[in-house]
């Protein structure tokens, strides 16, 4: 599958060309003799394929007889691709015929045609040129290629929109559990599916989304997929001890000290309807908060004992809204006075999320036990690790990263229940390193099942109530069977299935993962670009990405661009100009999905107009020719 450049990736002129044939002139006796050769090398190409047919027939034999074509292409391609035909690719172009650019959806019949054109170019007789058995080959004529990807495509995602053959899916924040408006407005703005992630909430919430979703599809007479992710064995760090159970609030201030916006706060309950961006602290006693009332002043020493007082701006009942023009922390059990002499005592407050600052240099010490981690001013740093298996995996010598790459590390020891780890690189003033972060090991062979315990307690829900299961850090194609022999034990054979690849394993092994999931009956792709990103490094990410794409349009699968889409848009309501760009090449892909953020029907308006724009320009690798409004003018 990968790209080998044994040349540098630069042209090499032909010195045996002359100065007149680089500029067309080339003779007839000349053009048939290149056709000639030109013609002996495809056939040698074309017996690649066959070969790699034949040996591939215990695999074919198992495929879902509807997927039958789509598996003999993925193999022809896979076996071109095996090839470093870029050579022959510019002979051909110079010759005028097809240099196999294209040729993904259906290779066996783009090289036959390839083949016609250089025997007639070479002047040989059909009888003449002796073309390889086509090896193992479907019943009937059966669909082009493009057009059973489009079939696979509505299958697995839905029906597309008017002007937009590129479906939009959407990861479910946990509001949208008790959200409706929320969830329709997201069907409204061209949302095609919906995507939970089971490693956030729970049952309960998954049903009411579920339930928004089916009713919104009724309200708007849209059809929506639901597409469910298991979890999958993620590596992440172990806890940390919790901070101090302090809350804070500050004024905000212009540049010469003043307050511009006096800080504000809830006592007990929060009103949403009055002030939803004050955050709020609980009281203890309810009767003490009904009695205040606006206009009141209250007193207190906060948490660092500093005096501090608070106007009372509005008074519901169960809440009281205060403000105060100075900076004032909030601790559990901390006394609020009011006038009448009355004190209201703090409730329950939530621990501050603690962390270590790491530098290039610093030692982590990654360990079985997970004990919250004590914080230290300095390393070296100790902290757990969610998966034992890689106490027995990791060797000395391979990379880690933490954090989506935020932190670079190299392995230095390994023992029974410890990792040490040495920090090559983190941000200049040191990188925050937080409980609950993925750690990568793109070296590592990890001698873990993809389907975890949660996730086989989970599937029972998937499978009663999803249209796709996303299967998570899939490695191996064995990854894929276990997950298929689960589904054919609970009983239900009709859930898609759709592979997430985020790990080197998991692109590398795609070829067989992709034959044995085409037993099932729909499948299709995920390139979750966060992780993958992290596992093949960043340099790398762009040409990853594009040989996932040609290897899943060989085998007629559908692709879902995922991670970081209009990203910046979706958060905090701006996209980046990268992000605009980044959405438009989404289109060569059948799905784009976009993460959760409070603007995230602003994203999913955008990336529908992104795409129905993009639509007439491209589709896959081919650009489309439609009418350019622009320069019009310079022709009428």
């Amino acid at each position: 599958m990968g790209s080998q450049r044994t040349d540098g990736g630069r042209d090499r002129a032909d010195p045996a060309r002359g100065h007149g044939e680089e500029h067309g002139m080339v003779s007839t006796s000349t053009r048939q003799e290149r056709a000639a050769e030109l013609l002996d090398r495809v056939l040698a190409l074309a017996d690649v394929v066959v070969r790699a047919r034949r040996a591939a027939v215990p695999q074919l034999e198992r495929v879902n007889p509807r997927h039958r074509r789509s598996a003999l292409n993925l193999v022809d391609y896979v076996a071109v691709r095996s090839q470093d035909v870029r050579d022959l690719q510019r002979d051909l172009s110079g010759l005028g015929v097809s240099s196999l650019g294209r040729m993904e959806a259906g290779v066996m019949s783009h090289l036959d045609a390839v083949l016609e054109t250089l025997r007639v170019l070479a002047g040989r007789a059909a009888e003449d040129v002796e073309v390889p058995g086509a090896g193992p080959e479907p019943d009937g004529p059966g669909l082009p290629g493009a057009e059973i990807l489009r079939r696979n495509t509505a299958a697995l995602l839905g029906p597309g929109r008017d002007g937009r053959s590129t479906r939009i899916m959407v990861t479910f924040p946990s509001e949208a559990a008790g959200d409706p408006r929320l969830v329709e407005d997201m069907v409204r703005a061209g949302m095609d599916v919906a995507r939970i992630n089971c490693a956030h909430d729970g049952p309960e919430q998954w049903a009411a989304m579920l339930e928004h979703v089916r009713a919104a599809e009724q309200a708007l007479g849209r059809e929506v997929r639901v597409a469910m992710d298991l979890a999958g064995p993620k590596l992440r760090t172990g806890p940390i001890e919790p901070g101090p159970q302090v809350e804070k609030i500050k004024p905000v201030r212009d540049s010469s000290g003043r307050v511009t916006t006096p800080a504000r706060l809830w006592l007990g309950e929060a009103d949403p309807g009055i002030d939803d961006d004050a955050p709020a602290v609980p009281v203890a006693d309810a009767a003490w908060t009904a009695a205040r009332t606006p206009g009141e002043r209250l007193r207190l020493k906060d948490a660092r004992g500093s005096g501090r007082t608070l106007r009372v701006l509005e008074a519901t009942g169960p809440g009281v809204l205060v403000e105060c023009s100075k900076t004032v922390y909030f601790a559990t059990g901390l006394a609020v006075g009011a006038e009448d002499g009355t004190e209201g005592v703090l409730g329950e407050l939530p621990a501050v999320e603690q962390s270590l600052r790491v530098r290039a240099g610093d030692t982590v010490v990654l360990t079985r036990d997970l004990t919250p981690a004590p914080v230290r001013a300095e390393g070296p740093y100790r902290i757990g690790c969610s998966l034992p298996e890689v106490f027995t995996d990791a060797r000395e010598g391979q990379p880690a990263w933490i954090d989506d790459g935020k932190i670079r590390c190299r392995i230095t020891a390994v023992g029974p229940d410890e990792i040490t780890l040495e920090v090559l690189q983190a941000g200049p003033d040191g990188t925050k390193l937080k409980a609950g972060k993925g750690i990568n090991l793109p070296e590592t062979d990890l001698r873990v099942s993809a389907l975890t315990d949660e996730d086989r307690s989970h599937l029972p829900f998937v499978a009663e109530h999803a249209d796709i299961v996303n299967m998570s850090f899939v490695r191996s194609r064995e990854d894929v069977a276990d997950l298929l022999r689960e589904l054919e034990r609970i009983g239900n054979t009709a859930l898609d299935v759709t592979l997430k690849i985020e790990t080197v394993g998991g692109f590398e092994s795609l070829p067989p993962m992709l034959l044995e999931a085409m037993r099932w009956q729909d499948v299709g792709v995920m390139i979750a670009r966060g992780d993958l990103a992290v596992e093949t490094g960043f340099e790398r990410m762009a040409e990853v990405q594009e040989e996932i794409l040609w290897l899943c349009e060989a085998g007629h699968v559908p692709v879902v661009w995922a991670t970081q889409v209009l990203e910046s848009l979706a958060k905090k309501g701006l996209p980046s100009r990268a992000e605009v760009t980044d959405a438009a090449m989404g289109q060569r892909a059948e799905c784009v999905m976009l993460n959760k953020g409070p603007f995230v029907v602003d994203a999913i308006e955008a990336l529908d107009d992104i795409l129905v724009r993009m639509e007439g320009h491209t589709r896959k690798k081919s650009d489309m020719l439609r009418r350019l409004n622009a320069w019009a003018p310079l022709v009428e």
